[in-house]
This record gives C-alpha cells, structure tokens and sequence, in this order.
C-alpha cells in the first residue's frame, strides 16, 4: 500500500469521532461511513479487511459548477480530511459504479452526496491536541 494512501487513512481515522484506537492491539476502530460495518486500520494506516479510503464528495466533482456547493464545504482540495472517511470496499464500490459515476449534474447523486458528506461532517473531530498518535 502506497505511503500515501495510508497518510489519508489515517487523515480520515483520526478526524472520525466515532473512531477509537487501541494501543494494546495498535488498531484504528470506527464504522463505515455508508452502512455502519466495523472497520479496522493499522497503527502505520494499513487497512485490514475491506476497509477503503472514501472521497465523500467525488475527486472528479471538484472544480464542477454542479457540484460547487458541495465542493465548497470541503475546500479546494479532494484530499481535505473533511472529504475523506472510512468505508468498507462494498459500499465504497457500489458508490463509485453509481452515484459518482452519474456525475453532479444528477440530482439524486447530488442528494446522496450531500447526504454522505452531512454524516461525515457530523462526525468531524479535530485531529490536533486530542492525544491521538502519530
């Protein structure tokens, strides 16, 4: 797994308010952004089992009039920890093959993402000063 990859994971981790770590196993904890399923990281951002990085708002709808007000909560950047969470491959998957895929200009795949990026955004912590590791 790219050293890359594995620095959002962690980006996504340790910005989840659902997520917890547990030093005596190094293992990230939190639920699937989509369907709540258990997931896993590693301490290093390995992901263990069907655990996948998810850009809640698509990277290809960034710079989108369409999807301009979506966009504009996360910033400028698809890899703004605000857009990126945990999800299990299925769900991350079926995303990508549907939603994303219809582009933003689909208003049901607009309202899906908003709905994704909602969850997301009500689960945000702060990752600085909360004791969490490296």
């Amino acid at each position: 797994m790219r050293a890359a990859l594995r620095r959002r994971l962690l980006q996504a981790v340790r910005t989840d308010a659902l997520a917890s770590f547990d030093p005596a196993d190094g293992v990230w904890r939190t639920r699937c952004l989509h369907c709540r399923r258990a997931l896993a990281l590693r301490e290093d951002g390995t992901a263990i089992g069907s655990a996948s990085l998810e850009h809640v708002v698509p990277s290809a709808w960034f710079g989108r009039r369409a999807a301009a007000a979506l966009t504009a909560q996360v910033g400028e950047d698809a890899d703004d920890p605000r857009n990126l969470a945990l999800a299990c491959a299925p769900c991350n998957h079926g995303k990508g093959a549907s939603h994303d895929a219809r582009g933003p200009g689909d208003a049901r795949a607009r309202d899906v993402v908003a709905a994704l990026l909602d969850a997301r955004l009500a689960r945000w912590r702060e990752p600085q000063g909360d004791g969490m590791r490296d």
